[in-house]
């Protein structure tokens, strides 16, 4: 009797259908889970190619290099030049040099940069970047800077 008024309790709440769809839901989901695990394991054809491309991330010996130089004596200009001859960008202040001296030490470099195929130009008086063949600067900065200055901003 005990069982009948279970029963008659879990009709009047519907609980009854629900656990039956609860059961029936797990059941589903074992027959899911068994028809998943059976599955075939196929070898690779050996005809397999790939379609990613290999390329090159630049490394830190693949970053180009750049040298600042205050020569103090002529000395001086076959280090700088040995700097370009290892592809190195060289900044060279020859404001510390005599006129003269400076002179020489610009037109040895210059020599050189042009052998070794590279190129010099000035930035401001005084100051020069020395660059191997495979790199190129802009100038347009140069030319803004001229024009409008350096803190055209400030007004």
């Amino acid at each position: 009797m005990s069982a009948k008024v279970f029963n008659k309790i879990m009709d009047m709440f519907c609980l009854d259908d629900e656990v039956d769809e609860v059961e029936e839901v797990c059941d589903k989901e074992d027959e899911v889970v068994a028809e998943e695990e059976e599955f075939e394991n196929l070898p690779r054809s050996s005809s397999y190619k790939s379609s990613a491309k290999v390329v090159n991330l630049p490394t830190a010996s693949n970053r180009p290099k750049v040298v600042i130089a205050k020569p103090y004596d002529f000395d001086e200009a076959a280090t700088i030049c040995d700097h370009l001859k290892n592809n190195r960008i060289v900044v060279i202040n020859t404001k510390a040099l005599e006129l003269k001296i400076g002179q020489r030490l610009l037109d040895f470099i210059g020599g050189a940069s042009y052998v070794l195929g590279g190129q010099i130009q000035e930035v401001e008086k005084g100051i020069y970047l020395l660059m191997p063949s495979n790199v190129e600067v802009s100038n347009t900065l140069k030319y803004e800077l001229q024009n409008k200055g350096v803190f055209s901003f400030i007004k």
